[in-house]
């Protein structure tokens, strides 16, 4: 494992954080203000926008598609180098990290023109249609129905927890094409206008009183076949795309999430001090410092011309639990304080780690489906069972 920077990664990240100390400041959003969503999303827009002039955005897309033609490795430092401000990236992560990559890689060069430029410069905001009620953590399982109707397709079915749906232009949509054939296989991926007929857009709130997270019910909704991104029937192989660059989306440490330093600070602001809590706090300190070095390591395979495999999934895993454990475990400290929702308290940190952390240990892969792969493609462990892999999903059920 390599904690340096190479001396190319070195200037990089110079001329980076130099960019952001003269461009980053009048675009923060600090977690104790309170802006409406009209507000904050306006000003992620000017950020994105500020970004896409510089050249920050889309480092290490193909230069044919209006990206950098940069290494995963710049990306990477980039975003750590943004991440120690509080900017307001949120909006477009699931955009930028996912569906535009999976747009360029697979759709056609029509599709690029149109959507690229406006996506990457924050012009419009992209959503990813992909979890069902019904499917759970199993993508494969998608229940949503796309019916051939000439030149178009007729999509009825119902998404779960998409984020900034209700703010979204287009969405990257996976849906079930062809039911008589093995659930992988009859899946086609496609994009959507938001704004289509038929589209209706639920948000769900959170503990935090939040609305970032949303259903979408599709009715009758209308696609163009020109809209197909990928073969009729080879959507699971898109959706691998979208997952894959996931992984360098997601796999560091949310910017809010509270640290062992943290939690040092909040029993010495209380005047804690017994070894009990002394012993907690090391543990938490441990799990922290296993987190940031086992993200060191996915970093420098990335630096040496790799890309990230399945170990970074250990990283989610452990970093979600961590986080909602380290969290539960201030406000016990905290007492009858912990139930304070003041920006201005010490311990508001760790009350907005708490009632996030569920959410996180969801999105981009439940622990359930994690575990799965920790143990089948880093450990070579034994898959699990899985009986309905190989017969038609309309069968799924039927048989005993």
């Amino acid at each position: 494992m390599d904690f340096k920077d190479s001396p190319e990664e070195a200037a990089y990240r110079s001329k980076v954080r130099q960019w952001l100390a003269e461009h980053a400041v009048r675009y923060e959003v600090p977690h104790e203000d309170t802006l409406p969503e009209s507000v904050m999303m306006e000003r992620a827009r000017g950020w994105q926008l500020c970004k896409a002039d510089a050249g920050y955005v889309g480092i290490m897309w193909p230069k044919e598609v209006g990206g950098q033609g940069g290494s995963p490795i710049e990306h990477i430092i980039f975003h750590q180098e943004e991440d120690r401000y509080a900017l307001p990236v949120v909006p477009y992560q699931v955009g930028i990290g996912m569906c535009l990559p999976t747009l360029f890689t697979h759709g056609r060069p029509e599709m690029i023109d149109r959507h690229l430029g406006k996506g990457m410069r924050g012009d419009e905001l992209w959503c990813q249609l992909f979890s069902e009620p019904a499917a759970g953590s199993d993508l494969a399982g998608a229940r949503t129905r796309a019916v051939k109707d000439g030149d178009e397709w007729v999509v009825n079915g119902q998404k779960v927890w998409t984020s900034y749906a209700h703010q979204a232009d287009f969405g990257i949509l996976l849906a079930r094409t062809d039911p008589a054939v093995p659930k992988h296989k009859g899946l086609t991926m496609f994009f959507i206008d938001m704004k289509s007929p038929g589209v209706e857009v639920r948000p769900i709130p959170t503990l935090l009183g939040e609305a970032e997270f949303n259903e979408v019910f599709l009715t009758d909704v209308r696609i163009p076949d020109s809209q197909r991104l990928g073969e009729v029937g080879e959507g699971w192989k898109v959706s691998l795309t979208t997952l894959m660059f996931e992984r360098l989306a997601i796999s560091g440490k949310p910017e809010f999430a509270p640290s062992a330093s943290d939690l040092l600070n909040l029993a010495e602001f209380c005047g804690l001090d017994s070894n009990a809590i002394a012993e907690s706090v090391a543990r938490f300190y441990v799990a922290d410092e296993g987190i940031s070095l086992t993200h060191m390591r996915s970093m420098t395979a990335v630096s040496r011309g790799g890309v990230p495999g399945p170990e970074a999934s250990i990283n989610k895993l452990v970093m979600a639990k961590t986080m909602q454990d380290m969290s539960a475990y201030a406000l016990e400290l905290l007492g009858d304080a912990g139930l304070v929702d003041d920006p201005k308290e010490v311990g508001r940190k760790f009350t907005y780690g708490y009632l996030w952390s569920p959410g996180l240990r969801i999105a981009g892969g439940t622990d359930e489906i994690l575990r799965n792969i920790i143990a089948e493609r880093v450990l070579s462990l034994p898959p699990e069972i899985r009986n309905d892999r190989h017969i038609p999903f309309n069968e799924i059920g039927k048989r005993s």
